[in-house]
């Protein structure tokens, strides 16, 4: 089926007096069916709201972000520490969501994010099982359908059941966000492909929403590009074509522009901690098999494969059969050619369309449900593969959860056919004989067996999926709740269940339990001097490293440097310093080489006498540098540091914004991307061609 788009900004609105009457057809039409299709969506919806609050917390990288909110509602900008332009959240669109409701609300940022983010991820359980209905009910089994269909809630529960769903429903990261642009995108992405002529603005908001993806994070790229580019291709005026372009690119090209000029990087600074573009197939499978074996997830998504074969395969197939016929009709036609020169007339069986019209037709088929659930399955086939090549994550099964969404989203409703009563029999038809129009012959096997396999297999499928679902909902994903695997993958939520002591960890105050974390507080309150914070050791201290010379009263400056961000971010003022020794809020760090084999996300690790002269602090023993910590490694990441390309980094989110740094920002965004320097001040200092500090050690 396909379906021709009109320019008229009104061809998709019914004519005057029309709607109500397809409401009532609508109505009257789907009956029964459409209301147990409604109480469907909302239980599910329901009982996936119901397993998110149940398990509801807060994680510290969702901290992180509330971190950068109060910066943003204190007047210092969209930044992690006040005075650096450093971008470490890879969510644009949830750090303003979280700005936007927090300024709204007013209230405690926590309980703004998890109430927020599980509102989302309801949402995204609404719009998936819409887009899915639709779909169904355009469908060419649903017109078919000899009898009643139900459109049940199947696929839906195979996201829904599985536990790290229901840990990043509220967990304060943007996974509610993701989530809910993916299940809005597909449902109007359906709504597009099943109206005949929809008006302008239908494709336009659909646009703008495509649009958005590189700012809902940048992988959902995989899935805004393609489907503007099918927008775009489809047949329509040359005007609609430019204001799609307008309308989907001015919000993303227009930030970016900013971004650029103002952080001095074309994407977040957690891309360039992590090395987005480095391959780690190993790790990515081994994270793949994390989420894959506990929940033996093959199982749902094989029956969904069946369930679609079933629905579409016919379909398919009868698609296979027309291509070949118009390739053997085109070879016919070639043949009769060469034929009459040799002097056989065979007439021609095709006349040759043109150019243009051969396009049209391609165009036309483009708009169509078969092309969006092609479309949707491709990308997340591409999806999984981009998560694979980096290497996956560290907390179980998160990255992994928009494959799982994307895959179940055209059968996250399974339709469901009832039986029907039999009609009374005609004059006329008699036992063994084939009225016109009706049933195959009951002597043909193939006749009668293919339409009850048609039937049988989603009702099976759709109860193997819930069966499946009742089965894993509560299976751990780990062998101990709160520990690390051997390959460096966490139960996040268990993890800092156990490590704090409370079962639902939402506020800042909760995370003080996190050993060393009230002993941070402590110790900040307890130096009014000032100095930079360091683990010793102790889950109970923290070494404190003075500034060389004591600041004056009322100026002294204290960093904490730890390997999380959240929890000593929203604990500590925010004109404490919070630094990570992974990169992403410390640009020196992020832009080391990844350590081989390390951990995913946590595979850098940047010594903190680069803190410790870049900060000015003790470089002595006699001034308080600690005895475990090397005099001649300060000393030569203080030389290490005065390197040319190394200052002007520093400068790019540090210095003044004025309209020069802007500009040398924005030229200069790629290359400092690709900046690197070596960890080993000794190697830094080879490497930047610079004078050695004189040591009271002889270097190696």
């Amino acid at each position: 089926m396909s379906y021709r788009i009109s320019d008229d900004p009104g061809a998709g609105a019914p004519p005057r007096g029309a709607r109500s009457a397809r409401v009532r057809s609508a109505l009257t039409r789907w009956g029964p069916q459409g209301a147990v299709t409604v109480l469907g969506i909302v239980v599910a919806a329901a009982l996936f709201g119901y397993g998110g609050w149940q398990r509801r917390w807060m994680a510290d990288d969702g901290l992180i972000v509330l971190r950068t909110v109060r910066n943003l509602l204190a007047g210092n900008g969209p930044v992690f520490n006040a005075g650096e332009r450093v971008e470490v959240n890879t969510s644009t669109a949830w750090t303003y969501v979280m700005w936007l409701f927090g300024w709204i609300t007013r209230a405690r940022l926590e309980y703004v994010a998890v109430g927020v983010c599980l509102a989302l991820s309801i949402a995204a359980m609404v719009f998936v099982m819409l887009g899915s209905a639709r779909l169904m009910r355009h469908s060419t089994w649903a017109r078919r359908a000899r009898g009643p269909v139900l459109l049940l809630p199947g696929g839906v529960f195979v996201y829904a059941a599985l536990p790290p769903a229901r840990d990043f429903a509220t967990s304060g990261l943007e996974v509610g966000l993701l989530l809910c642009w993916l299940g809005a995108v597909w449902w109007l992405l359906v709504r597009w492909a099943s109206t005949e002529r929809p008006s302008t603005a239908s494709v336009l908001s659909l646009g703008f929403l495509a649009g958005l993806s590189w700012l809902v994070r940048p992988e959902t790229v995989l899935l805004g590009a393609p489907v503007l580019l099918l927008l775009f291709c489809v047949r329509q005026s040359w005007r609609r074509r430019a204001a799609l372009v307008v309308v989907s690119g001015l919000v993303p090209v227009a930030y970016q522009i900013w971004r650029m000029g103002y952080y001095g990087l074309p994407y977040p600074n957690t891309a360039v901690a992590k090395d987005a573009g480095e391959a780690k197939w190993g790790k990515g499978l081994t994270y793949l098999a994390d989420l894959m074996q506990p929940y033996v997830l093959w199982v749902p998504l094989v029956l969904l494969a069946a369930v679609a074969a079933a629905l579409w395969g016919p379909t398919a197939a009868r698609m296979a059969r027309a291509a070949a016929s118009r390739v053997a009709v085109r070879a016919d036609a070639d043949g009769g050619d060469e034929a009459g020169q040799s002097g056989e007339y065979r007439p021609p069986r095709r006349i040759a369309r043109p150019v243009a019209a051969r396009m049209r037709r391609v165009q036309d088929r483009l708009h169509s449900p078969v092309t969006v659930t092609v479309l949707i399955v491709v990308v997340a086939l591409v999806w999984l593969l981009y998560v694979l090549r980096v290497g996956g994550d560290f907390m179980h099964g998160r990255v992994l959860l928009p494959v799982v969404f994307l895959l179940i989203a055209p059968l996250a409703m399974i339709p469901v056919p009832l039986p029907r009563r039999r009609a009374p029999s005609r004059a006329g038809d008699h036992e063994g004989q084939r009225p016109a129009g009706g049933q195959r012959p009951a002597g043909s096997l193939r006749g009668a067996l293919a339409p009850a396999a048609r039937t049988a297999v989603p009702v099976l499928g759709w109860i193997g999926v819930i069966a499946w679902a009742l089965t894993i909902v509560n299976v751990p994903g780990v062998a101990r709740a709160g520990t690390l695997t051997r390959d460096g993958i966490v139960d996040e939520r268990a993890f800092y269940v156990v490590a704090t002591g409370h079962a639902h960890p939402i506020t800042s105050q909760d995370y003080l339990d996190f050993p060393r974390m009230r002993a941070l507080v402590d110790t900040i309150r307890a130096t009014p001097e000032g100095g930079l914070l360091i683990q010793n050791g102790s889950l109970n201290s923290w070494t404190v490293i003075p500034p060389a010379v004591p600041p004056p009263p009322g100026e002294a400056q204290h960093t904490v440097y730890f390997i999380n961000l959240g929890m000593p971010g929203m604990n500590t003022p925010l004109n404490v310093k919070v630094y990570d020794t992974v990169g992403l809020a410390l640009p020196l760090a992020a832009h080391t080489p990844r350590i081989t084999y390390g951990r995913i996300g946590h595979d850098k690790n940047l010594p903190p006498d680069w803190l410790i002269a870049l900060q000015g602090l003790a470089d002595t023993h006699e001034q308080g540098l600690p005895q475990w910590l090397d005099e001649d490694w300060v000393k030569q990441a203080e030389t290490a540091i005065t390197c040319p390309q190394t200052e002007y980094l520093l400068q790019s989110y540090t210095s003044d914004l004025t309209l020069e740094r802007w500009w040398q920002n924005f030229r200069h965004a790629w290359s400092l991307a690709g900046y690197q320097i070596d960890s080993n001040p000794e190697y830094e200092i080879e490497r930047c061609n610079l004078v050695p500090p004189r040591l009271d050690t002889p270097p190696r």
